[in-house]
């Protein structure tokens, strides 16, 4: 199948159909200016034309007056052919001079001006005009799929406002070096990525995550392209270049999104190429071979019968509707904030069967927290604000996590002498008392007594004395994402088996891997052992092609794997910039529920792909029969062709309505 990339006198653009065929989205390098070929009054006007002269000489046949007749009658039905049919006849001699003849537009043309050679005019303008109006329905729904992804084009402003000698600027975003202030108002979206310069800001993330719950995001903290400002007026000081921002690199990979193609769309690319040639040969047969068996042969009968058989072949259903079909699974995935690198890989989500998982920043937060508080002998605020007034002396995350549970309070507490010991902890004097602050081996240090059991806890633990006495302990460890668990439970429900692998203490992976549930876990683990893992669990799937391994991770540590997987899925919200180039599937978001949603879609997605083509197939079948025995004319021609290629674009836009 061919297109030019012309914009026809009719206004009808093709340019939307050669993105699903040739694999290219609008340029990402550059900020957005519109928002691509839309339809307007213009491109339906020459349908709407050519539909009132067909019903008025039709009218004008049925009451058989005296002067609709040759060559009047056929002025006007030419003048009905011409809107629909003269952009369709140049796309034709195009790609005939292109050496490509056998097109749909070379089938529609010889079709339709046969009917006309044998004075059939109003079926020979229906079958253009239907024919026009199926393509219009087609950009239509291709438009439609496309908006969920071009969204990502308008949440990148291409002027920002710079912070030069105290003077705001604003200038072209591509033209801010790393290094410079900006300034972002409230409302106003950031355009380039940053560190926070001010003491905090609320960000609205949506865009770039799909979470609708602002975030706040503090001094020294990330600042991403395409997040909204929702307070005050605040400073980042810019840290990557306008073209290799996380955003812009997301919409490269947009670009790139339909080019790697599904197995079933390159089987119907080579079908097509035989199938439209055979069709032509068959049609040929059928208006010439029964001049050797038929007594009565009349030319004018088989010649229809050929051109019907034609408009029938037409291969128009299959070639758009199914590339529609993954475009459409791809905008579903990008509306669920999953961004498949191919429609390749809507494909191999089908045939997944074991799910391997990364445990820090994939399953959990990849924050410390302070799970439980267990004072001995006194309140537990109190154990909490002074052991926070000790630890704020301390930069360690275990000390910012204590830090964080205490709250106000600790900052005005006396701290004095505070002495760090390496491998230990703190210790100091707070408000006149001797604190001690960190694990088992720092009370050892200071012969402080305590129940030796606690040492066994699988997470982090700092123990707390106080004058000489064991005054309690925290408990500390990465927060499990709230829907993790949820998301292992959708993994099993669609019979998929789920590992977890980590780097973290053995103990540790075994906590949190009975927590959400997994099949299989492995702790302290090099990117090494990851590997050997992940090859392990991919022999074990046998000689199996369809069972399939996917990866999901976040970490620099996890781009080996994820390249080394059937499919490597990456979190993209804050995974590593290698991790997110090397993964085949990107969620956003950062919710594991995501994993589970990317399995929904690629099946649903394959469902309506193979019903798309078994009723092609089979309508086209049964229509190519009655039309060689002469049971079938150019009305039911049309339908066949364009009735099933409306059918089957409606069924693929479907996809963007479901709910995953």
């Amino acid at each position: 199948m061919a297109h030019d990339h012309t914009h026809d006198e009719d206004g009808h653009n093709h340019d939307d159909v050669e993105l699903i065929e040739k694999g290219t989205t609008p340029a990402a390098d550059a900020a957005p200016t519109k928002k691509g070929p839309e339809q307007t009054w213009r491109t339906y006007a020459p349908a709407a034309i050519s539909l009132v002269l067909l019903l008025g000489g039709i009218a004008l046949d049925s009451v058989k007056l005296s002067w609709f007749k040759d060559p009047i009658r056929l002025i006007w039905y030419v003048a009905a052919y011409l809107p629909v049919g003269w952009p369709v006849l140049k796309r034709a001699w195009s790609s005939i001079l292109n050496g490509d003849v056998f097109t749909e537009f070379f089938l529609m043309g010889v079709a339709t001006l046969g009917a006309f050679g044998i004075r059939e005019y109003p079926e020979g303008v229906a079958v253009m005009l239907f024919y026009t109006i199926g393509e219009l329905f087609q950009d239509a729904a291709v438009l439609r799929a496309r908006r969920s992804i071009k969204a990502l084009l308008d949440v990148r402003p291409d002027e920002v406002t710079v912070l030069k000698n105290g003077q705001a600027q604003t200038v072209k975003a591509a033209t801010v070096a790393v290094g410079d202030v900006i300034q972002i108002k409230a409302g106003e979206k950031v355009g380039l990525d940053g560190t926070m310069r001010s003491p905090s800001g609320t960000f609205d993330t949506a865009a770039l995550t799909g979470e609708s719950v602002p975030r706040t995001i503090e001094k020294g903290e990330a600042v991403l392209a395409g997040m909204i400002n929702r307070q005050s007026l605040v400073e980042m000081d810019v840290t990557t270049p306008y073209q290799d921002s996380k955003l812009s690199r997301i919409l490269k990979l947009v670009q790139q999104a339909t080019g790697r193609k599904a197995q079933t769309q390159e089987f119907i690319a080579r079908f097509a190429k035989v199938y439209t040639p055979a069709i032509c040969a068959l049609a040929l047969l059928v208006t010439i071979v029964p001049y050797f068996f038929v007594a009565d042969y009349q030319f004018r009968d088989w010649l229809y019968r050929g051109l019907v058989f034609l408009v029938i072949g037409c291969p128009c259903a299959l070639v758009i509707s199914i590339p529609l079909g993954y475009f459409g699974g791809i905008g579903a995935g990008s509306k669920q904030g999953i961004l498949f690198k191919g429609s390749v890989f809507l494909d191999l989500m089908t045939q997944v069967k074991t799910v391997v998982i990364d445990k820090t920043g994939t399953l959990t937060k990849g924050v410390f927290k302070v799970q439980e508080v267990k004072p001995v002998g006194m309140d537990a605020a109190e154990l909490a604000r002074l052991t926070a007034a000790l630890e704020s002396k301390s930069t360690h995350p275990v000390a910012t996590a204590i830090i964080d549970y205490a709250g106000k309070g600790y900052e005005t507490a006396t701290v004095e002498n505070v002495e760090e010991i390496s491998g230990h902890g703190l210790k100091g004097t707070v408000e006149g008392k001797e604190v001690l602050a960190g694990n088992a081996k720092l009370l050892r240090k200071f012969n402080v007594s305590f129940n030796e059991a606690l040492t066994q806890i699988p997470f982090t633990i700092v123990m707390t004395a106080i004058n000489g006495t064991f005054a309690g302990y925290f408990t500390i460890a990465d927060e499990v994402k709230a829907d993790a668990t949820d998301a292992v439970k959708r993994l099993k429900a669609d019979g998929i088996r789920t590992v977890m692998l980590s780097g973290d203490k053995a103990a540790v992976v075994e906590a949190v891997a009975k927590q959400v549930g997994v099949d299989e876990w492995h702790g302290d683990l090099l990117p090494e052992d990851k590997v050997r893992e992940v090859e392990r669990l991919k022999g074990e799937q046998g000689t199996n092609p369809k069972a399939k391994l996917a990866f999901v991770g976040d970490g620099v540590n996890d781009a080996p794997v994820v390249a080394l997987a059937d499919v490597g899925m990456a979190m993209g919200g804050l995974g590593s910039d290698a991790t997110i180039e090397t993964a085949d599937v990107i969620i956003q978001n950062d919710e594991p529920a995501k994993i589970a949603t990317a399995v929904e879609i690629g099946r649903a997605t394959r469902r309506i792909v193979w019903q798309n083509i078994t009723l092609s197939m089979v309508v086209k079948a049964i229509v190519l029969l009655l039309g060689a025995g002469g049971l079938a004319t150019m009305w039911e021609a049309v339908f066949a062709d364009v009735g099933v290629a409306m059918l089957a674009i409606l069924n693929a836009v479907r996809i963007q309505n479901m709910k995953f």
